[in-house]
């Protein structure tokens, strides 16, 4: 369905080229044209990363954030001028997990010869993780019988998958503009010192906590975070999952759970309605358990940006909601 979608909108990017070359002057029928180096990003975590690589930004690259309205990974689709944005900038960096299959149809439109590609899951390799169904999981019906494994794509939510990335594009971006390359060296390397800081602080607060399982109601993004701290953990759903209803089998697992490990807390992501969260709770036998929601960064936008939000603060705001969930 998303291929068909995104060929639909290849042949509306053909029409809007075709017109933009024919003369027409509004702002809405083709990029904004600039002699600027150019990067797009489809999530908030790369484009604040290369915020922070670029610092002052010298060269005066700009940088544009496609998945911008709040809306998350797994359900974006591109519009037309996202396309052309993709197809004409001089760099495009993209997670490249499943929810990013328009990107191959996208790329074919490319009008940069010189373009850079940045695939992070690609990056990573052998770090990639694939999706797992821990007991008491619901698993989608539409993935029992696959025989293609499905990698977790949240490779971001790790400090230091963060750190191996900002190492990858800060690279590319110095071959892109060689004149500043010193800068973008110096900045990444201290970022990167940043990220290691705030690693340790997440491993110390695990060193320091009785509890070591953490359980979600709700869809389940962490892995690569719990599995860098050797963390257990239980949720409703895998992280990529599409479900929104929990089974009785999956509630009352998970509430045995919480009563088993003497739990004081079932944890959501960002934008949950907490309705399964709080459904495992009553269905303990305490019932007095507290909801945590920790953020995935899969809808922050440049707005969020603007007032204040970085990687880091929200990493630094998950690792406190960790430590409250691990007493």
């Amino acid at each position: 369905m998303k291929k068909r979608i995104v060929a639909a909108i290849c042949v509306c990017v053909l029409i809007i080229s075709c017109l933009s070359a024919c003369g027409s002057n509004t702002e809405s029928s083709s990029a904004p044209e600039s002699d600027n180096l150019q990067i797009v990003t489809t999530i908030f975590p790369i484009y604040d990363w290369v915020r922070e690589i670029l610092g002052e930004n010298p060269a005066g690259i700009e940088l544009t954030m496609l998945m911008d309205n709040g809306v998350d990974l797994h359900s974006f689709q591109p519009t037309a001028m996202d396309i052309l944005r993709v197809s004409s900038c001089d760099m495009f960096v993209y997670v490249g997990g499943e929810s990013d299959q328009w990107v191959e149809d996208a790329m074919q439109e490319a009008a940069n010869e010189k373009q850079k590609e940045i695939n992070l899951m690609e990056s990573l390799g052998d770090g990639m993780k694939e999706e797992q169904i821990v007991e008491g999981m619901q698993p989608e019906e539409e993935d029992t019988e696959s025989e293609e494994p499905e990698y977790d794509e949240h490779v971001w939510l790790s400090l230091k998958n963060a750190s191996i990335l900002c190492g990858r594009l800060a690279k590319a971006i110095r071959e892109m503009d060689p004149d500043h390359a010193e800068i973008y060296e110096a900045n990444v390397t201290a970022y990167q010192q940043k990220l290691a800081d705030l690693d340790n602080e997440y491993q110390s607060v695990v060193n320091e906590s009785s509890q070591k399982t953490v359980l979600f109601g709700d869809r389940f993004p962490f892995r690569y975070l719990t599995d860098d701290y050797s963390l257990d953990y239980y949720a409703a759903f895998a992280g990529c999952s599409a479900e929104t209803e929990a089974s009785f089998e999956t509630i009352s697992f998970l509430a045995g759970k919480v009563d088993e490990l003497g739990l004081n807390c079932v944890m959501t992501i960002e934008g949950s309605d907490q309705r399964i969260a709080e459904t495992i709770i009553q269905n303990t036998k305490e019932k007095d358990q507290k909801i945590l929601t920790i953020d995935s960064m899969q809808a922050t936008t440049s707005k969020d940006a603007g007032q204040g939000a970085t990687y880091l603060s929200v990493m630094e705001k998950n690792k406190n909601v960790l430590k409250e969930a691990l007493q």
